[in-house]
């Protein structure tokens, strides 16, 4: 018997039975969901829980036009009761194209030049990681709710199989009369038999009662299967750091809820920097140095992406540092991978944290070779350059920023080539002598008064010490401060070396 429409306000009997229908029609079509979510779920998405509820709530935040709000709730199990994480969020509520694109692999339900443009997450199938720690799971909104069953899936998917074997479902397909068994190898039943019982149960939702928590507009509600399940989602929620509220900027607020207290991280932004605030550390607060660029993006780099990416016609690219009280750059401490925009498998050696529109590959792990990503590396090298050039206060901490002309994979060397051939240009090296104090340096260019060297202008002393270094530095303006000999970066970047003899002479 199917719900009502006011015990079903998400239309999910009419996708039930749609799905259905197709299986048992064509049970190749039955083969074909259930890999698709065996893959999201043990594949891309198998660890990315927290992320992808995260993500789901930025998107929801920015079709919204409001400040994200997103809290993660651990309950511990009780009796026969399992484990529970919950996840609240504030944005757009759940509507019945969501629920649609929550249960149908691969298809999204960001269409619109809007929706596109603003939301992070690509596909719509983030949503198959709920599956690495559940079998039930749930997504309540202000108007009602849809959840899924595993075992409620099987009995459906079951029931489909008797009705194809009786003869009750026509199959046009392979040519057997409606009313008539279907005994041809490679029928639902068949399939159901080689899975031992596993389907794809995201493709069947069934309606849930329920409302979302007082202060949100949508809750995820996953009762987590095992203890295995437990482990998982508790290294999970406890691996949340900066990089969740950098890399999804339609967050203002994470709060995270477990047995051992009540974590709460919060985004604010101050011109260049980007402030973090974790109740974990203490009170104090994370700064972190951004430059972000964006723009349009021509057709022709999307020529050879799938259709649901060419609808997102455009880039981003975004660097962030973590600096110290005295604003020098330190390293991060998040994942050194790069984040596209979630974290992926792709290993970055470059010192920051990169936050860019690289497609990924079908795994969802690693960018995908092509003209978009040579395209994005030659962007984001423009922004790490300007990075740089901008970097306040000037002094020889930036050094620290210079990447080794070695790659830890393909991505990660293309991106130093791009940057170490732009920065030999960037005038960022802090002089023995502030340059205001000396002649001057003049930007060719810009005509501003610069107040650092340039690496092709730079130069070192060998063999001489602080005061030595100082007083040269009055007649020798392009000098670096003493020490700086042994610096490997200073090498990358073809900086001059200069004997101390050499430079007495030429005072």
């Amino acid at each position: 018997m199917e719900a009502t429409d006011a015990a079903d306000p998400f239309g999910t009997a009419r996708l039930r039975r749609g799905v259905l229908d197709a299986w048992a029609t064509t049970p190749a079509r039955f083969r074909e969901d259930a890999n698709a979510e065996e893959d999201l779920a043990l594949g891309g998405y198998r660890d990315r829980l927290v992320v992808e509820l995260a993500q789901n709530a930025a998107d929801a935040a920015a079709r919204a036009g409001v400040p994200g709000r997103f809290r993660l709730t651990l309950r511990p199990g009780e009796g026969d009761a399992p484990a529970v994480l919950v996840a609240a969020n504030t944005g757009a509520p759940l509507d019945a194209t969501g629920v649609e694109s929550l249960s149908t692999l691969r298809a999204s339900a960001k269409r619109t030049e809007a929706d596109t443009h603003a939301a992070v997450g690509r596909f719509g199938v983030g949503f198959a990681a709920v599956l690495a720690v559940s079998d039930e799971p749930a997504v309540v909104g202000r108007h009602g709710g849809v959840r899924w069953s595993l075992a409620e899936a099987r009995e459906l998917a079951a029931e489909a199989a008797r009705a194809q074997s009786s003869g009750t479902a026509s199959d046009t397909s392979s040519g057997t009369a409606a009313g008539q068994p279907d005994t041809a190898p490679g029928g639902l039943a068949d399939e159901l038999r080689r899975r031992e019982g596993h389907v794809p149960l995201l493709r069947l939702p069934l309606p849930a009662e329920g409302t979302a928590p007082d202060g949100y507009d949508t809750v995820v509600i996953l009762p987590l299967r095992d203890a295995g399940a437990d482990d998982l989602a508790r290294r999970l929620v406890a691996s949340v750091d900066d990089a969740l509220l950098l890399t999804l900027p339609g967050l203002a607020e994470i709060v995270i809820e477990t047995p051992d207290g009540v974590r709460t991280l919060t985004r604010s932004e101050h011109g260049a920097y980007v402030h973090i605030d974790d109740s974990a550390s203490g009170g104090g607060i994370h700064r972190w140095r951004t430059v972000a660029h964006h723009g349009p993006l021509e057709r022709a780099l999307l020529a050879d992406r799938p259709v649901e990416e060419r609808l997102r016609p455009h880039w981003s690219v975004t660097w962030a540092v973590p600096v110290d009280g005295d604003g020098a750059p330190v390293r991060p401490g998040t994942a050194p991978v790069v984040h596209a925009p979630t974290p992926t498998d792709e290993p970055l050696g470059v010192p920051a944290l990169l936050i860019a529109s690289l497609p990924l590959d079908t795994a969802r792990r690693h960018p995908a070779p092509g003209p978009l990503t040579d395209f994005l590396v030659q962007r984001a090298a423009d922004a790490y350059a300007e990075l740089l050039g901008d970097w306040e206060p000037v002094s020889v901490a930036t050094i620290d920023l210079v990447p080794g002309p070695l790659g830890k994979g393909e991505l990660d060397g293309a991106l130093r080539a791009a940057i170490l051939e732009r920065l030999h240009r960037v005038a960022f090296l802090a002089p023995a002598a502030p340059l205001d104090d000396v002649a001057g340096e003049t930007d060719e260019e810009s005509g501003v008064r610069r107040h650092a060297l340039r690496p092709f202008e730079a130069e070192v002393v060998e063999g001489a010490g602080d005061d030595t270094v100082r007083v040269l530095a009055e007649v020798l303006p392009t000098l670096l401060p003493a020490g700086l000999e042994r610096r490997a970066e200073l090498r990358t970047l073809g900086v001059g070396r200069l004997p101390l003899g050499d430079a007495i002479d030429r005072i």
